[in-house]
């Protein structure tokens, strides 16, 4: 959504109470009035859609007992952490990045790990590169553009898009984004633990694309 300068002419009082509720918020001022004057008039900006994702998300995983949601107020990031079944149960934390205004992409998935573990570290490297393998000949007829990936120490990352077939409401992009980190952590937590082979995990992942989710 563009954005242009004006000027306005408001008064020293309301500019302090502005200026302290921004600050509790983790905003600025022009970032608040912004959003105040585009709540008064009904307006959905981009970072309200943002938002209203994140609120969806967090409901809709907020009773899982493997996906804990976190959203800071006014972040266009949210993040989730996850409980690996393996020794120490290290931690495994979901950040999903949404974008303002981007055409060619919704935003970022990324997958952050810490370890001490050599061990689990090649397993989880070998996962996530059996994870692209996978979408890589499964999910193209999806997508006119592709799905960008990337692997790095302590870090996999993933491009979020949507088809473009239709609009999609904020339900919609919440409960996409859901069902496929709740897809991911399961499968992933299955391969480490050695209950899935690769064929397994394909299999599950094409069974869900059969299930009719929307594809990210």
């Amino acid at each position: 959504m563009k954005k242009t300068l004006y000027s306005l002419m408001l008064s020293d009082d309301v500019v302090r109470a502005v200026d302290a509720l921004a600050h509790r918020m983790g905003t600025n001022r022009s970032a608040l009035v912004n959003q105040i004057l585009a709540e008064y008039t009904d307006l959905v900006t981009p970072e309200r859609r943002v938002q209203d994702i994140f609120r969806q998300i967090s409901e809709l995983l907020g009773t899982d007992q493997d996906l804990v949601p976190f959203v800071a107020p006014n972040a266009m990031t949210m993040s989730l952490k996850s409980s690996l079944q393996y020794r120490y149960r290290p931690t495994v934390k979901y950040s999903v990045e949404l974008y303002r205004d981007r055409e060619d992409s919704l935003g970022e998935l990324s997958v952050v790990f810490r370890t001490q573990s050599q061990d689990l570290l090649d397993a989880m490297g070998q996962f996530f590169r059996l994870w692209k393998q996978v979408e890589d000949g499964l999910i193209a007829a999806y997508h006119p553009l592709p799905v960008e990936y990337a692997l790095y120490p302590g870090r996999f990352t993933r491009s979020i898009a949507l088809p473009g077939s239709r609009d999609y409401t904020s339900a919609d992009v919440a409960g996409a984004i859901s069902e496929y980190v709740r897809l991911f952590d399961r499968l992933m937590k299955g391969y480490l633990a050695g209950s899935l082979s690769s064929r397994d995990v394909e299999a599950e992942y094409i069974r869900w694309l059969r299930a009719g989710n929307i594809i990210l």
